[in-house]
């Protein structure tokens, strides 16, 4: 009886052993061990500089970081943005010349899946000078640019294979893929003309809501994704000399968030998603009333966690990341908090999937330095890694590698 008992033991062990050696070999990656690919955008212009575009390997589990590798060489591509279902990442080349014409460009790169080496696939003008920002809508069906140099905003197509079709042209009598800006604002040295930084679609399709930092005004512009056509809608103004920068949509409630490059504030709207309004809540500091000395200073990205409860700046000059609380009746914005980012000029931040860590890129010091998130309160606390990026400028992730589907 005792023998019996001993090889029902090893019969189950070995057969447990073997399904575990299953699951770890045989099951799609993904599953077990969720990795991405994470890109930076940087600028290439004095030195130090970058040479493009870069690419390591994010191990979702550790919150490991592979070491950077260049992945394609580009100039200034200051801002990227990754296609929701194929492997493809878009770039702006944040130039004021393009073959001879006053323009930027935009580009499309195939993902080598493997190595997540990226090789170009097609190519547009943006219509204006210093493309510095870029997105996609839920669909990619549409990409959608803000040009700060000229102040105006564009929409291309995007095919099937994830290619970038031509503007579609705007006549007098026809809208097609771009509006230019009107405004200005008070600061002198920045305000004389519109500058577009930044345009999102909404989460509906319906809707472009783009910040302008000259004309201190936050435009929403009617979209229309299967076509690439925007329309001017209404928009609504800032406090003076803010400079509105980028925007952040709430991703359940009826609330959305700017970052004020200028004054270093934050303003809270609430959008009306059904008729395409945003109406003011309120501005807060991004830094403690207590510092009086700003010189120099400049607030840079926004975003919202995933849980919808906390939203977060990066300050430019103080070298920090604010963290706010949201209220979800109200929408209005509690100060929690300001951590140091250990890098200089934090121009762009990215929350990492899963909401769990958030890596900080420093402009100034060619680093990116990363945190962990408590998952309660919002906290960042500094896990001590610390990457070397030549001036990057934008951080980007993947899907996890595993379940991004091959091109058609």
């Amino acid at each position: 009886m005792g023998s019996q008992k001993h090889v029902l033991f090893l019969t189950t062990r070995r057969i447990l052993s073997s399904l575990l050696t299953f699951f770890l070999f045989c099951w799609p990656t993904g599953f077990v061990h969720a990795d991405h690919f994470v890109w930076f955008g940087t600028y290439t212009g004095k030195p130090p500089r970058g040479n493009g575009i870069y690419v390591s390997r994010y191990d979702e589990i550790t919150g490991e970081i592979s070491q950077p590798k260049l992945a394609a060489k580009v100039k200034n591509p200051s801002f990227l943005a990754v296609h929701p279902t194929l492997p493809i990442v878009y770039a702006v080349s944040e130039i004021a010349d393009l073959n001879g014409k006053p323009t930027g460009g935009i580009i499309s790169f195939n993902v080598d899946m493997h190595s997540g080496q990226l090789t170009q696939q097609s190519d547009q003008p943006s219509l204006g000078k210093g493309p510095c920002h870029l997105s996609l809508d839920a669909t990619g069906k549409s990409l959608l640019a803000a040009n700060y140099g000229s102040g105006s905003v564009i929409c291309l197509g995007i095919a099937n294979d994830g290619s970038l079709l031509s503007p579609v042209a705007t006549k007098q009598d026809k809208p097609g893929g771009f509006i230019q800006h009107v405004g200005k604002g008070p600061n002198k040295s920045r305000q004389q003309s519109p500058h577009g930084h930044s345009m999102n679609a909404t989460s509906s399709g319906k809707f472009a809501i783009s910040c302008d930092l000259g004309a201190d005004r936050v435009f929403v512009h009617n979209l229309n994704v299967s076509t690439a056509v925007i329309t001017p809608h209404n928009s609504v103004s800032t406090q003076p000399g803010g400079g509105p920068r980028h925007f952040a949509l709430h991703p359940r409630l009826p609330f959305g968030y700017a970052n004020n490059e200028l004054d270093m504030t934050v303003t809270a709207f609430r959008f009306d998603a059904a008729e395409g309004r945003l109406q003011k809540i309120h501005s807060v500091s991004t830094i403690p009333d207590s510092i009086q000395e700003r010189t120099g200073f400049s607030t840079a990205e926004i975003a919202i966690h995933p849980s919808g409860k906390f939203l977060y700046v990066s300050n430019r000059g103080h070298d920090s990341i604010a963290l706010f609380g949201i209220n979800e009746q109200s929408g209005k914005l509690s100060l929690k908090s300001v951590e140091p980012t250990r890098c200089q000029t934090p121009r762009h931040f990215v929350i990492a999937p899963g909401g769990k860590r958030l890596y900080a890129a420093g402009q100034a010091s060619g680093t990116i330095t990363a945190f962990t998130i408590d998952s309660k309160t919002g906290k960042l606390s500094f896990n001590k890694q610390i990457l070397k990026v030549p001036k990057p400028v934008c951080i980007v992730f993947s899907r996890p590698i595993s379940s991004t589907p091959k091109k058609p």
